[in-house]
């Protein structure tokens, strides 16, 4: 299987053992039948599994995982693992994660190849190649695990789910802002500038305006940076969404970020604070499955009144595809 930036890679057989970096990775294994041999993970609070509770059949217990991330990676937690596929592009090992060359070669030899490229930013520097779409990913994914057939028919659900949904969108589209806490209750945020990377599936998908992207504001990918309210301010973007790590309710998201904005000299000025438009902007990481609850989301929030309260896809359908009941 072919894939930039790590080329063609041979496989003997299907690989039985297998893990990512990050939850989208994660998210296209188990969405191909393959959660049985996951075995690790980055950061756990990171992978959205708690979304699979909605789909009969469908499960992962993040706690079963080796967890990659403690403080840093090291190469014995590869070796330890002994995993028959790493789905994880070996320029993110060596741009974010302080490995070498000699590293990744190190571990191809003695353990397993690497397959990956880092789709969900198209911000960072060293990301000079393929810029894939989540499902071109997923597409190669899949023919890395022969499932040809799952990945065709959540290829052809996601396309009937999204046509319906774009079909009733509004004329005019509001700009939205993604950011990050920074610390609870938030006084500085990481922005996330909707671009091309599969972070940003949903916005685009959802045609919103991108409030970030005329602005000074860097995507925190390129730069690392923060922005305070006064920055968020001068943008005044219609919506803000406040991406999250792992599962939010609504009660723990009104209490810890949108009670403080509405209490706060300055950020009670934006124009998302005065008219209730501050909502939740989902996860970092989203494979097939991941991206699907995330869209639903979003249009929920963004068009209450034509999408509020629906459910915009068949859970069975999605269960039944991971489960081989298609």
């Amino acid at each position: 299987v072919t894939m930039e930036p790590v080329g063609t890679v041979e496989f003997d057989e299907v690989p039985e053992t297998w893990f990512p970096y990050t939850g989208d990775y994660a998210d296209m294994g188990v969405a191909l039948g393959q959660a049985e041999g996951l075995s690790a993970i980055g950061i756990r609070a990171r992978y959205g599994a708690h979304v699979y509770d909605e789909l009969p059949g469908v499960s992962v217990d993040k706690s079963e995982l080796t967890e990659l991330w403690q403080g840093s990676t090291d190469r014995e937690v590869f070796y330890a693992v002994d995993a028959d596929l790493h789905l994880i592009d070996p320029n993110f090992m060596i741009n974010r994660l302080e490995w070498t060359e000699a590293y990744i070669d190190e571990i191809e030899s003695e353990v397993a190849p690497f397959f990956g490229n880092t789709v969900f930013s198209g911000s960072y520097a060293w990301h000079d190649y393929a810029d894939y779409t989540l499902y071109e990913a997923f597409e190669k994914v899949a023919a890395v695990f022969q499932e040809r057939e799952r990945y065709e028919a959540f290829a052809a659900l996601h396309d009937e789910v999204l046509e319906d949904v774009r079909s009733r969108l509004p004329a005019e589209t509001p700009d939205v802002a993604v950011l990050f806490p920074k610390s609870a209750p938030p006084e500085a945020f990481y922005p996330y500038v909707i671009g091309s990377g599969t972070q940003s599936k949903q916005w685009r998908d959802l045609e919103v305006g991108r409030a970030l992207e005329n602005s000074d504001v860097a995507d925190f990918h390129e730069t690392r940076g923060t922005v305070d309210y006064e920055t968020l301010l001068e943008v005044d973007p219609d919506v803000i969404a406040i991406r999250q790590q792992g599962e939010v309710t609504e009660a723990e998201f009104e209490s810890t970020v949108v009670s403080h904005m509405r209490d706060h000299e300055v950020a009670s000025e934006l124009r998302a604070v005065r008219n209730d438009d501050v909502i939740r902007g989902g996860m970092t990481y989203q494979g097939p499955i991941i991206n699907l609850f995330q869209l639903e989301r979003a249009a929920r929030d963004l068009y209450p009144d034509v999408f509020g309260g629906e459910r915009l896809f068949d859970r069975q359908a999605v269960a039944d595809i991971v489960t081989g009941n298609f």
